[in-house]
């Protein structure tokens, strides 16, 4: 570090008074001329999507703004606006759980696509090395909630096909999501068909994200919902709410049933 304004070196903003410029560009350019979502794009990569990318980028933007408020996330910001939380907190609370369970899905698909992609043997045997490695569960694949398909990967998918149509992508990543399908299938006896995680996944891997990017992208997209539900919440009203309702009472277990439990 040759000086002090070394100690934070960034290649995203440069600014003075009465000058922002954002990735070399003034921000008053950019201003009017570029849609909330090329904006994301464009300080993210530093690049410009073109405009069948931008169609593919904002789908998957939009795919995942909401579950509902039985999502982990959209509770939490419900219940923290009743605790008296303005909507930044809620915000920030909802986020914070987004992990590995509730909103990480994305991030491992993309994972595995790119493990099984770069794989040298068949796709059964990657398939066989990622669950040794990662668990029976493959991200991406099945819904608890939605059977049997989640309505918004058929519709997903059928715009990564526009967009390799369109030459904003190659199709690789969608053709190794849609062998995984087949082979899951083929070991299940029946259909596990793609959710949303597993299509958005296919769309940041052909759009060229790194892995940890699609969940950083699921968190702003999930964060409208989170808004949404929050600011609904304050307009009902409410005083500290949980969970549930208070007429419903926990399972209380003493020490020999949790011990049974533990077992």
């Amino acid at each position: 570090m040759s000086d002090v304004a070394d100690w934070w070196s960034t290649a995203i903003i440069d600014m003075e008074p009465g000058r922002i410029d954002l990735r070399g560009e003034p921000i008053q350019d950019l201003i009017g001329n570029l849609s909330f979502a090329e904006m994301i794009w464009f300080m993210v990569r530093g690049d410009k999507p073109s405009p069948a990318q931008l169609k593919l980028f904002e789908a998957a933007l939009v795919a995942a703004v909401d579950h509902g408020p039985q999502a982990p996330s959209i509770a939490t910001a419900r219940m923290a606006v009743t605790c008296g939380l303005p909507l930044n907190n809620a915000m920030a609370s909802a986020v914070n759980m987004l992990g590995d369970i509730h909103g990480g899905a994305g991030e491992q698909a993309v994972t595995l696509y790119h493990f099984a992609a770069s794989h040298t043997s068949n796709l059964e045997v990657a398939m066989d090395e990622w669950i040794a490695l990662n668990g029976k569960i493959l991200p991406g694949f099945g819904h608890r909630f939605h059977t049997p398909t989640d309505p918004r990967a058929p519709r997903l998918m059928a715009l990564v096909d526009e967009a390799i149509a369109n030459e904003a992508c190659d199709g690789r990543f969608k053709a190794v999501a849609r062998e995984i399908e087949a082979e899951l299938a083929r070991r299940k006896g029946k259909p596990v068909p793609m959710n949303i995680d597993g299509a958005t996944a296919v769309i940041y891997a052909e759009l060229g994200f790194a892995a940890p990017l699609a969940r950083g992208l699921f968190c702003l997209s999930r964060s409208v919902g989170i808004l949404a539900h929050a600011w609904e919440q304050t307009q009902q009203g409410g005083r500290n709410k949980g969970p549930t309702p208070p007429k419903y009472r926990w399972t209380y277990l003493d020490a020999e049933t949790q011990g049974s439990v533990d077992q």
